[in-house]
């Protein structure tokens, strides 16, 4: 296994999938979306997770998008695949088209049905989708608001070490900044932890081992949350502040337009990349919301300091 040994530093971009207006998948922007994040600090891409509707998707669409996110990015560039999946049987199929096809790393969360219950249950399910590409670094996906996995990481990491030889880290959505940190520190600093909540860059950065995450907001306000990285690690301290509360309030705007799946999706449209709507059961931005929303981000100047091709 050849990369779970290379903690990932920076940020890694969680993207959008892209659909033409008739719903289906859409190829097209995705070259254009990779010279995007590269030109504002992305490291890499965890694509077909939460914000790209990966559980909305067919087997071979997740495939597909997977291929041509290997295809247009450099070999520095990590694509990283979530192949989580209710299905079992369709997580290994991914898992092993992943390393196929030479992505750089896989992951998955807990599946959202059945609900886990034990941290045994959820050993044995990263167990058996890592065992299918035994050369790529598995990343477990904590994020317990979308499936209600509410289950200790510290006992997690526990358990799973020295049981998955792949495993590399977790990406941590979570709010408890202790267990975070918990983790970080667990056998020596051995995890990789990737946070992943935007809006709390600088309290990990703060308490001195986050190296890298992967977020949502990337997106289109990934330049101001690589900025915060740079200046914490310059020591512009009170800079880094006001970078992550800009960031703040940029989450508040996409928090009255259904997130960052359905509101911030539409953000890509308004900065120049237009990757369609959302799949049935979110509910799309109306026209009208999309004016609204351009307002609040035009009130806090956000489009002066987003994301730029």
């Amino acid at each position: 296994m050849n990369n779970t040994m290379n903690k990932i530093e920076g940020l890694i971009n969680a993207p959008f999938t892209p659909f033409d207006n008739k719903g289906k998948i859409n190829l097209d922007p995705i070259e254009s979306y990779q010279k995007l994040l590269i030109n504002n600090g992305l490291k890499g891409v965890f694509i077909n997770g939460s914000s790209g509707e990966g559980y909305l998707l067919t087997d071979e669409e997740r495939m597909i998008l997977a291929e041509k996110w290997v295809e247009v990015s450099p070999s520095d560039f990590k694509v990283i695949v979530h192949v989580g999946s209710t299905c079992i049987q369709s997580s290994k199929k991914l898992a092993n088209h992943a390393q196929e096809i030479g992505a750089w790393g896989i992951g998955s969360m807990a599946p959202p049905f059945p609900k886990i219950n034990r941290v045994e249950e959820l050993v044995k399910y990263c167990e058996e989708i890592a065992a299918e590409a035994p050369q790529l670094p598995f990343y477990f996906y904590h994020i317990p608001a979308f499936n209600g996995v509410y289950l200790s990481m510290v006992e997690f990491l526990n358990a799973v070490d020295g049981r998955i030889p792949n495993f590399a880290g977790i990406k941590y959505t979570y709010e408890s900044l202790y267990e975070y940190n918990q983790c970080r520190l667990l056998k020596n600093k051995k995890f990789d932890m990737l946070h992943g909540q935007d809006e709390t860059i600088l309290p990990c950065l703060a308490m001195g081992g986050a190296q890298g995450g992967i977020g949502g907001t990337t997106n289109y306000n990934g330049r101001v949350l690589s900025q915060i990285i740079e200046s914490w690690k310059a020591g512009e301290i009170e800079e880094a502040r006001e970078l992550q509360n800009f960031a703040q309030e940029v989450i508040n705007v996409i928090c009255r337009y259904r997130g960052n799946i359905v509101g911030g999706k539409r953000i890509m449209k308004l900065i120049g990349l237009d990757l369609g709507g959302n799949r049935t059961p979110f509910q799309n931005i109306t026209d009208e919301e999309e004016r609204l929303m351009k307002k609040e981000l035009e009130d806090i100047h956000f489009f002066e300091r987003c994301n730029q091709f």
